[in-house]
């Protein structure tokens, strides 16, 4: 999927003393997560709210009810944002897979990222609404950390709530 996709900017940033941190933003299904394992091959360390709410609590809507979720999901943020300060203090590359979907809080995350010593870059994953259709669709019948089922009704929320990136020091990556 990102076999053509240029890495040299990541690495080239990533080769400074100062920790960069790549923050993830799309769509569910958009690839953030392939997108950030690729990084974590590479040397970064990987933070993921879909899998600390797995590894914690299990599947949403099997292990607990939905209506759980968004309490797990702040649990998870917060211990995923101490663990993120701890890394850049640590001089660590980091990506963090999360959606970021409000323009409010990518600010506050660059924020505190800098104010923690790191640098970051914000890559946005522009997926058109058929291809996300069809790889949720493929997605939805995986039993892992990041395949909980989204239908039709959760993803037209999702696209109508997503602040797209425009003018915050972005990097499109129309997949």
């Amino acid at each position: 999927m990102f076999d053509t996709f240029n890495f040299d900017l990541i690495y080239r940033e990533r080769n400074d003393v100062t920790p960069l941190v790549v923050m993830m933003c799309g769509v569910a299904g958009s690839g953030k997560t392939t997108f950030s394992k690729v990084l974590e091959q590479e040397g970064f360390v990987r933070l993921s709210i879909d899998e600390e709410i797995w590894a914690t609590n299990g599947r949403w809507g099997i292990d607990f009810p939905m209506e759980k979720f968004e309490k797990y999901r702040k649990d998870a943020e917060v211990k995923l944002r101490n663990r993120l300060i701890k890394l850049i203090h640590d001089k660590q590359q980091v990506v963090i897979d999360f959606s970021f979907w409000d323009r409010g809080r990518r600010n506050q995350y660059k924020k505190l990222i800098e104010d923690s010593g790191g640098k970051w870059i914000l890559v946005y994953l522009k997926v058109q609404e058929h291809d996300l259709r069809e790889r949720l669709t493929l997605r939805n019948q995986r039993f892992d950390a990041n395949s909980f089922p989204i239908s039709e009704e959760l993803l037209a929320s999702y696209l109508k709530g997503f602040e797209i990136p425009k003018g915050e020091g972005e990097m499109v990556i129309d997949n």
